[in-house]
Parts: structure tokens; C-alpha cells; sequence
């Protein structure tokens, strides 16, 4: 079920939620790369980590704030709203943003401190070659247009899965690893880890990621249209039952993760 929650709440989650995977991913890295040299063995263990602990974050603050952890995501909910949609407001986007970034920074210090590592320390990988830009605005499309997508179709439950296998695959196919999200590369920015990014790479990454996610909006307006789809009891899915529960808006807080009680 949605729980209707305050501003102060939602922002809370978002905060809490970023905080959480930015330890994930820093944690599981920094696990991963002292338990085997093989750069493949630590990063199958990292993706592996980072998209189960995704996938159960959005589970469980999804029906709080929407789960966004991620300012691209939210900017989407309030371009939705903008353009007549439901979504966020200017004031809702600003706070989550906020919250995003303060809690991705705050979970990457907490993952430093908790592998008796100095917390805060800058990164110094450098990652400013212009292949691996291409492959933030790559994955951060095809985040955004799973998200939308999905949203836009009727499967807004899928979501929590989803975008965790999409980021489990894109960590692999991406030149760049699949940051894809602002406040976490931010985030990673102070850890000099086998996920870290160096503060200086922080402006190129940040703009393709912001580049990717108009690319990916507009491609799920391009394929799906500006509206939801609602798709009735009488319209047969192929290969599986026809749906009889409501179509979940993926831009409202918290509505794409309504559970059926």
C-alpha cells in the first residue's frame, strides 16, 4: 500500500534511501576489491550487491517518497508535472535533490568509516574520457526510459526489479560503469575506492548523466506517448493473464510501488 506522507517524510526516505545505497555500493566495492585482485571476480561481486540492495531500497521506501534516490529521476517526475502530468512540484524537487545529495555523500563516508578506512578522502580515479561520457548519457537514458516506461504502461510494480537488473546489466555494458545518477556520483567522489570518481571528473559526468535523462524522457515520450497507457480488462496481454489491478503513475510519490491488501 501508498503511505501519504509529509514533505519532511518523503525527503527523509530520499535521504535515508541514498544514504543506503551509496553504502552498498561503496561497501560492497570496497569489499569485493580486498577479497580478490581479479578487477572481473570484484566486479561481478559489486554489481551483484549493488542491484539486489537496489532493488530492495526501492521496495521499501517506494511507497514513501517513490524511492527516486537519484535527482534524474526526479527531475523527470517534475518535467512530468510541468507538462500536465502528475509529479513533483519545484519546491518537492528541490528538497529531494537536496536530500539526495546529502544522504549519497553521507552514505559514502559511513562506508569508509565502516571498513576502518579515512572518511572523506577524496577519490583521485580520474574519469574524463569522452567514451566513458558517452556511456553515462547511454546508461542514464535507459534508466530513465525503463522507469517511464514502465510507469507509462501499466507495470509500475515491476519498477524495483527492473531497475535493478538494468543497473546489475549496465554496470557490464557501459564504457563508464553506469554511475547514472548525480548525488551518487557525487557521493563516490569522496571515497578512493574501486568505485570512487575523482572530483574533477564530477562536471563532465554530472552533465551527460542530466543529458541522458532528457534523452531518455524523450524517448518514452517518442514510443509511449505523453499519457500513461491504461490498459483495460478487456485488452488480453500476450503471454500473461489480463491485468485487474490499476495502472500505477511512476511521476505520484510513492504510487508506482501500491501493493494490492
Amino acid at each position: 500500500m501508498t503511505v501519504k506522507a509529509s514533505l519532511l517524510r518523503r525527503t527523509a526516505a530520499e535521504l535515508i534511501g541514498t544514504a543506503g545505497l551509496l553504502v552498498v555500493v561503496i561497501g560492497s566495492g570496497i569489499q569485493a576489491a580486498t577479497l580478490s585482485r581479479d578487477t572481473g571476480v570484484a566486479l561481478v561481486a559489486n554489481s551483484l550487491a549493488s542491484a539486489i540492495g537496489l532493488g530492495l531500497i526501492i521496495t521499501l521506501f517506494g511507497p514513501l517518497s517513490g524511492a527516486h534516490l537519484n535527482p534524474v529521476v526526479t527531475l523527470t517526475a517534475w518535467w512530468s508535472r510541468r507538462a500536465g502530468g502528475e509529479g513533483l512540484d519545484a519546491r518537492e524537487a528541490l528538497a529531494y535533490t537536496a536530500a539526495q545529495t546529502a544522504g549519497a555523500i553521507g552514505g559514502a563516508v559511513l562506508a569508509e568509516t565502516m571498513f576502518g578506512r579515512v572518511p572523506g578522502t577524496f577519490s583521485t580515479q580520474v574519469r574524463d574520457d569522452g567514451h566513458l561520457l558517452i556511456g553515462e548519457v547511454v546508461a542514464t537514458a535507459g534508466l530513465v526510459l525503463v522507469i517511464q516506461g514502465l510507469g507509462r504502461i501499466g507495470r509500475g510494480r515491476l519498477v524495483p526489479a527492473a531497475v535493478a537488473a538494468y543497473i546489475a546489466a549496465a554496470i557490464w555494458f557501459t564504457s563508464s560503469g553506469s554511475f547514472a545518477n548525480p548525488a551518487g556520483t557525487i557521493g563516490r567522489a569522496f571515497s578512493d575506492s574501486f568505485t570512487g570518481i575523482a572530483p574533477q571528473s564530477l562536471p563532465g559526468f554530472v552533465a551527460a548523466q542530466l543529458a541522458g535523462g532528457a534523452v531518455g524522457l524523450a524517448l518514452a515520450t517518442l514510443l509511449y506517448g505523453r499519457e500513461r497507457t491504461r490498459i483495460r480488462p478487456e485488452q488480453p496481454v500476450p503471454g500473461q493473464a489480463e491485468l485487474q489491478s490499476p495502472v500505477a503513475d511512476m511521476t505520484r510519490p510513492g504510487a508506482g510501488f501500491e501493493a494490492a491488501v
